[in-house]
């Protein structure tokens, strides 16, 4: 994202993915990690010129040494930026990856209700969504799977999970982590390559070099699965403006990329003053 303030841009992409209504109170996950600090940061500054609430929520397993540290950088961004944080620090019976993912979710929707927040937001990036197309295929997934994560979903009675940030790389948040001058951590376990997810990054490493659009490309296409599933109004407006280019010549010719920048124009265009409607 280009431009003298390419966070900015950034503030555009949240506003989009989460049109609010006035005074919204929000629970943003935050891990400690670059990514959720980084949208800690993001959202934080959107929430102050809208005049929404925010809170932090920090769930620590106790599983790896490092755990500790992850939640006072947690703490300390929350300090950093005026916010309030909420930990918790669950028992459990298993410590297998889909154990801690199921627990953490639970434990960041009774944070969430604590706080009279009506939406849990993620970070996940371009990155963690090409991470989870590719998975479920290998896996020999159907639509569902290749659908990949949904930008929005229900994670409990009255509370959302939402994740703006599917569509942006790690590059695009690290300008903003280095605008926010907040302090993260680094998960050692990543390296960890015992993990199918960490396994396939370092393949995913090698091929970035040969196609840099490459997490652009896959979150597209699961954005595209998920609305054919879902029968969405861009979805139909895809399928019309693709019959329509096809009997004016090849299809093959038009790019993905001009279909997608004409569907943006036509199905999603901006309001006069530049900025996106904020609906209810």
């Amino acid at each position: 994202m280009r431009g003298a303030r390419p966070e900015r841009a950034l503030d555009a992409v949240v506003r989009k993915a989460m049109p609010l209504s006035s005074r919204a109170r929000l629970c943003i996950a935050c891990s400690g990690g670059p990514d959720s600090v980084a949208l800690a940061s993001l959202l934080d500054r959107v929430a102050r010129e809208e005049g929404h609430e925010l809170v932090l929520a920090h769930v620590n397993h106790g599983v790896r040494a490092s755990a500790g540290q992850d939640e006072c950088v947690a703490l300390s961004v929350g300090a950093r930026l005026n916010r309030r944080v909420l930990l918790a620090r669950p028992v459990l019976a298993r410590t297998d990856e889909a154990a801690l993912r199921a627990a953490r979710y639970a434990e960041l929707a009774q944070l969430a209700h604590e706080a009279g927040a009506s939406m849990v937001v993620t970070a996940h990036t371009a990155e963690d969504q090409t991470e989870t197309v590719l998975l479920a295929l290998f896996r020999g997934s159907g639509f569902d799977g290749l659908a990949g994560m949904a930008p929005r979903r229900q994670l409990a009675a009255g509370i959302e999970l939402v994740r703006p940030l599917l569509r942006v790389t790690r590059a695009e948040l690290a300008t903003e982590l280095r605008h926010s001058g907040l302090p993260y951590a680094l998960d050692p376990s990543n390296e960890d390559t015992r993990y199918r997810r960490n396994a396939l990054r370092v393949h995913l490493a090698a091929l970035r070099n040969d196609f840099p659009n490459l997490d652009r490309a896959v979150a597209r296409c699961g954005e595209i699965v998920r609305g054919e599933l879902g029968g969405t109004p861009r979805a139909q407006a895809r399928r019309v403006l693709r019959a329509e280019l096809s009997e004016h010549g090849p299809l093959h010719d038009v790019s993905f990329a001009a279909i997608e920048a004409a569907l943006d124009a036509a199905v999603d265009p901006p309001s006069s003053s530049g900025r996106r409607p904020m609906g209810p």
